[in-house]
């Protein structure tokens, strides 16, 4: 089948978010101006640079996480796994601004060290992040008002040494969870690895 999106697809569910999958979640935790805490998953999420290390996500409509990021240009990445998958799904709650989604979820926020927004204690990883770019997403028929993607330079990393194999870190150990279509979501349970072709033309 083919079909353009602006005229709709005939399928029971739109396919798409299924077609690009998975998705890394971004499980952002913020603080607002006022100082209070936030807590979200984010589906359009991923890194976007090596070196530094950058990450973004993208907001449509101006959620509290994207809110809060935008004024105090910070932000945390948690890893989101399997042992919290249910707390992760849980904390997409639709609830007031006011609400502390680690509250609400049953999570300790951890104090972080080079941003202000807390980090979820027990996550096997998080990325503290400070806010570098601000983009306002366009379709072609022009501007989206309140769709924005936030990218946030990586300025510290917590690791829990438990997922850590030969030194490597160890998604299978993390449970790392992905986000794919529909209410489907995945767990990486097995990996395996590839030379980059140019590593292995300079072993000829």
């Amino acid at each position: 089948m083919f079909y353009e999106p602006r005229n709709g697809h005939g399928l029971p569910h739109d396919p798409f978010r299924a077609i690009v999958a998975p998705r890394p979640i971004g499980w952002l935790s913020t603080l607002s101006a006022e100082g209070r805490p936030n807590l979200a998953p984010y589906s359009f999420f991923n890194a976007v640079c090596g070196r530094p290390p950058m990450v973004g996500f993208a907001t449509e409509g101006m959620k509290d996480s994207a809110t809060n990021a935008t004024a105090t240009r910070e932000f945390v990445v948690n890893l989101a796994t399997r042992a919290m998958a249910e707390k992760v799904n849980l904390s997409s709650s639709r609830v007031d601004s006011h609400v502390d989604e680690f509250e609400l979820v049953g999570l300790e926020a951890a104090p972080s060290k080079m941003v202000k927004a807390p980090h979820v204690k027990g996550a096997p990883a998080a990325l503290e992040c400070k806010v570098t770019q601000i983009l306002d997403l366009a379709s072609l028929d022009g501007p989206m008002p309140g769709r924005a993607f936030i990218i946030g330079e990586v300025v510290g990393v917590h690791i829990d040494e438990a997922c850590l194999t030969d030194g490597l870190f160890d998604v299978v150990k993390a449970g790392t969870i992905s986000r794919l279509g529909y209410r489907d979501y995945a767990q990486v349970e097995s990996v395996f690895s590839m030379l980059p072709p140019g590593d292995v033309f300079a072993n000829h």
